[in-house]
């Protein structure tokens, strides 16, 4: 498909989707916004076992919200703006297979908390990261301030936002923020290195397992252990728990489905 965003699945079962505006450092328009929450349905109904989030070009992963389109908003536009915005970070949260983000270069605002949204995150060690709203004159409106605390913890992202403090990938790393930094021209081999050995894990488990840790940040101790253990009973009887511990106990390697 063509537009301000696009997707690929490969065999493996990979869907790479990438924001495709490096002209204007991917920056995220309303239209592109709403590509994005188009692609993650498509790339869902693909039954995508991982899905990489990354930025066309060389330059930026995505640079924050579209300056020029929210510049002049009403309140009640602004309103609807975050909205769009939470409904993409929420489906990237959400999304019932791992993401991973492969942020090759610039990760600011808007940007930064699409990647927040992402299971892990992978630098390029180019990338520069930041929730940088508040030159603006406003605050992260697209979960920053919810998630990046969970992330960093509450003094590193209270600096980040409060100084709309821009982080190179080392020093990234250093808070949290990212996983991995890697040589810029290695990141996309990486990524799928780390895409694909993703994809040969059991489908299941791994939804399951990202469904539980993302319960621990929205529930209390004793309803996320409920949960879990819910969810950990409800995988026997599957193909994968089947064929996981015969393939242990027949000590050779398993065929998930």
């Amino acid at each position: 498909m063509t537009g301000p965003v696009t997707v690929a699945v490969d065999d493996d079962g990979v869907a790479t989707v990438t924001i495709d505006r490096p002209d204007r450092l991917n920056a995220l328009s309303s239209a592109t916004l709403e590509a994005l929450l188009d692609v993650l349905d498509e790339a869902e109904a693909a039954d995508a076992r991982v899905l990489v989030l990354t930025g066309a070009g060389e330059d930026a992963f995505a640079a924050g919200a579209d300056i020029e389109e929210m510049a002049e908003f009403s309140t009640p536009e602004a309103h609807a703006y975050a909205s769009l915005g939470h409904d993409v970070t929420r489906a990237i949260e959400t999304f019932p297979a791992p993401v991973v983000a492969a942020i090759n270069g610039y990760a600011l605002g808007g940007g930064l908390e699409l990647a927040l949204a992402c299971d892990l995150r992978v630098a390029s060690e180019r990338a520069v990261l930041g929730q940088t709203e508040t030159d603006l004159g406003i605050i992260p409106g697209w979960g920053g301030t919810q998630r990046l605390p969970r992330l960093v913890g509450d003094e590193t992202a209270r600096r980040l936002v409060y100084f709309g403090e821009r982080v190179d990938a080392q020093d990234a790393h250093e808070f949290g923020l990212v996983g991995e930094v890697v040589a810029h021209d290695e990141l996309d081999g990486h990524v799928a290195d780390l895409a694909s050995d993703l994809a040969a894990r059991p489908r299941v488990a791994l939804a399951a397992a990202k469904e539980a840790i993302t319960q621990s940040h929205e529930t209390d101790l004793g309803a996320g252990l409920d949960f879990e253990r819910r969810t950990w009973a409800s995988l026997f009887g599957t193909h994968d728990q089947r064929e996981g511990m015969r393939a242990f106990l027949e000590e050779r390697d398993p065929s998930f489905e």
